[in-house]
């Protein structure tokens, strides 16, 4: 008669502990997200800060051709580097959240 109940107690238990690591993993993986995309975004200011100072200071034409030239390939490649980053990042952020609850199912089937 109690043995039941003691399944499901156990299995309300696994299910709290599997919530507290999946959150625990969910904030330090959200952290580590906020802190990459200020990075980026500071990285992005300072670049653009510089590049109108360059401006600025021209005396022709085809030198501002060539440093806007310059700051957009060096911002394409920043933004494609950035979402690399961000993609294993936010992979990163899916598989350890849901990691703590592969087993839960198989033991819910065979209870």
């Amino acid at each position: 008669m109690l043995q039941p109940f003691t399944q499901i107690q156990k299995f309300g238990q696994d299910n709290l502990d599997a919530t507290v690591k999946a959150l625990g993993a969910f904030s330090s993986n959200s952290q580590a997200i906020a802190t990459e995309t200020a990075d980026f975004a500071r990285k992005s200011f300072e670049q653009t800060s510089a590049t109108v100072e360059k401006l600025i200071g021209v005396q022709t034409l085809d030198k501002a051709f060539e440093i806007q030239t310059a700051f957009v390939k060096s911002a394409y490649d920043s933004l494609v580097s950035q979402t690399t980053k961000m993609g294993a990042l936010y992979s990163a952020l899916a598989t350890e959240t849901i990691k703590p609850y592969e087993g839960l199912l198989s033991k819910a089937t065979t209870a």
